[in-house]
């Protein structure tokens, strides 16, 4: 049998299953394909390949596709940082965060929505364990996201609130659910399709931390349709490849305002004229996401900034 073209649904140490048109075919990539300096994944899942199909069924990875767009971690390594890629080629990627138990932490959500602006993955934002608070407090939490133009979902596995809503966003695209561990992610995608059976963490009452379940990437098909993939819970997302004085066009309620700054290479923290100073004096710009803008830009100096030092 030739040459035929495959997507990549599962990584797991070195072998990958790839849906192709006669079904899945497990297969290893051709050493070619494995030679110099690696610093990043070759391949992951939600990779367009060409594959050729061996004996016993299995088969080699000939090619890989191009990549439209990916959304990538980067995991240092003894030879230094590597590129993680947690899915190629998705259609959007939804943060999990929870609304109580773990408490969110939103300083880390500006963070991974400064990386998905940077690598041009659409986003949608899942407030979940919307069970555990009032109406009131997981609005004050999140609505702000959805006034910035993020798309936001309100949801809770254990009652159904915001489910069906949730399953439409996913209908016919490929999808990543990421965020950080204990915030339910394996539980959405169970109570969306229970057939999936995925593991479900336990917080510990101790650290309100949750554990990581998911070990494995990979990506499920959707009765729906479309795939999801369910990735470990991040403790962190590193930045990389983003200059500092290229921190306020991730933030799209300041990037609308930098034209408008009297000096070009304003940094927004003292100069006269400063568009993105005054609308955090008036309310259009949230005194939460200045914050995590002036801790990105400037690592551990923006508490000395807050202080007003230099």
């Amino acid at each position: 049998m030739g040459n035929m073209q495959g997507v990549i649904r599962k990584s797991q140490s070195g072998h990958y299953t790839v849906e192709t048109e006669i079904g899945s075919v497990v297969c290893q990539l051709r050493g070619r394909l494995k030679k110099g300096k690696r610093t990043g994944d070759v391949a992951s899942v939600g990779d367009k390949v060409l594959i050729t199909i061996l004996d016993e069924g299995r088969g080699a990875i000939e090619s890989i596709e191009p990549r439209q767009r990916s959304f990538v971690r980067l995991a240092p390594t003894p030879q230094g940082e590597y590129q993680q890629i947690l899915i190629a080629n998705p259609d959007q990627v939804l943060f999990v965060f929870s609304c109580a138990r773990p408490e969110p932490r939103l300083g880390m959500l500006d963070r991974y929505l400064v990386i998905a602006e940077k690598q041009e993955v659409p986003v949608i934002i899942v407030a979940n364990k919307i069970d555990l608070v009032s109406k009131v407090t997981a609005h004050s939490l999140f609505d702000l996201y959805r006034s910035i133009g993020y798309d936001l979902i309100y949801t809770s596995a254990k009652n159904g609130t915001g489910i069906k809503n949730l399953q439409g966003k996913l209908t016919n695209k490929i999808s990543l659910f990421t965020g950080p561990s204990g915030t339910g992610k394996s539980s959405l995608l169970n109570a969306i399709q229970p057939s999936l059976g995925l593991e479900v963490s336990q917080v510990s009452k101790a650290t309100s931390k949750g554990r990581h379940t998911t070990v494995v990437r990979e990506m499920f098909p959707l009765d729906s349709g479309g795939y999801v993939s369910d990735s470990p819970g991040l403790k962190a997302l590193a930045l990389f490849d983003i200059e500092p004085e290229e921190v306020d066009g991730y933030f799209p309620e300041m990037r609308e305002l930098v034209a408008e700054c009297a000096f070009s290479d304003c940094t927004h923290v003292k100069e006269p004229g400063c568009a993105v100073l005054a609308a955090l004096d008036d309310g259009r710009f949230h005194s939460e996401r200045y914050k995590s803008y002036l801790h990105i830009r400037f690592g551990d100096e923006f508490e000395n900034i807050l202080d007003g030092e230099e």
